[in-house]
């Protein structure tokens, strides 16, 4: 990459957020990577040469604004655009899919930064085949929605009012799009933080975000799995090799809910949650 920076304008809104630690590690010529876009930033993303603060090496600390250059294709270099990142920097370009929801073939507008942006996940697939209709009625959530394959079917399927929650700004407008088309006018796209805080949920379906790390899928765990009105259920689908079993037992320890099998497929269990009728 050439070493001429002059013509890259600064990104005022984008802040690093190294520690004071990390930049005494590069400070004598270590690049800060655009991927505090949407995080901390690792040794190895600083190392990764597509952006720098502006100014000198040695007068930068936490808090600075950079510099980034984009890729060709609208993204930065070095950087890994995961489909739980609030604001993705991956190509935005819409395309249509044709899949099958609810026993229908419907065409959805997908793109990149969400999860599974090319077809329905094979985890999705089998949450859907396995789970037992929705409530004909009342508040469901889809957790965790991406471009709308759950909310999309639970709408296709019951007259109840789905929310289809994500942090992934582009994820929802995508979810929004496709009920437009599909007629669906029960989905109601949210961040977590819209959702109201008493509302109670007739049933929860997710293909939860395992690699956000256990930490923060417990934290999102707790925050949702409690707010099932009672007698009410949710369905989880789980890869095995990704902590099913492991994550089934944590929520009948931590959270004092039941928690069953299933089903089993293509690799995959259906955990099924419930509450006190």
């Amino acid at each position: 990459a050439s070493d001429d920076w002059s013509a890259v304008p600064a990104r005022a809104s984008t802040r690093a957020t190294t520690s004071s630690a990390t930049w005494a590690a590069v400070r004598s010529g270590g690049v800060l990577s655009g991927a505090v876009r949407f995080g901390p930033v690792s040794l190895t993303q600083i190392l990764s040469g597509d952006c720098r603060p502006p100014g000198s090496h040695a007068g930068c600390g936490t808090g600075e604004a950079f510099r980034c250059r984009p890729s060709p294709a609208g993204t930065v270099r070095g950087v890994s655009d995961h489909y739980f990142s609030a604001e993705p920097v991956s190509d935005a370009r819409q395309r249509t899919v044709e899949v099958e929801l609810a026993g229908r073939t419907v065409q959805v507008q997908t793109a990149g930064g969400v999860f599974s942006p090319d077809h329905v996940d094979l985890g999705t697939r089998a949450l859907l085949a396995h789970t037992p209709p929705p409530p004909p009625g009342g508040e469901l959530l889809d957790l965790g929605c991406g471009w709308g394959p759950i909310a999309l079917e639970l709408a296709l399927r019951s007259q109840g009012r789905v929310w289809a929650v994500d942090v992934n700004t582009r994820a929802l407008d995508l979810v929004a799009t496709n009920a437009q088309r599909l007629g669906l006018g029960t989905v109601r796209p949210a961040l977590p933080d819209d959702v109201p805080a008493d509302l109670r949920f007739d049933a929860i379906w997710s293909n939860p975000p395992i690699r956000i790390g256990k930490p923060a899928l417990h934290e999102l765990l707790t925050r949702w799995l409690p707010r099932l009105a009672p007698g009410a259920s949710a369905h989880l689908v789980v890869s095995k090799n990704l902590g099913a079993d492991s994550l089934a037992q944590w929520i009948a320890a931590e959270l004092g809910l039941p928690v069953e099998r299933v089903a089993t497929a293509k690799g995959f269990r259906v955990l099924r949650v419930d509450t006190p009728g």
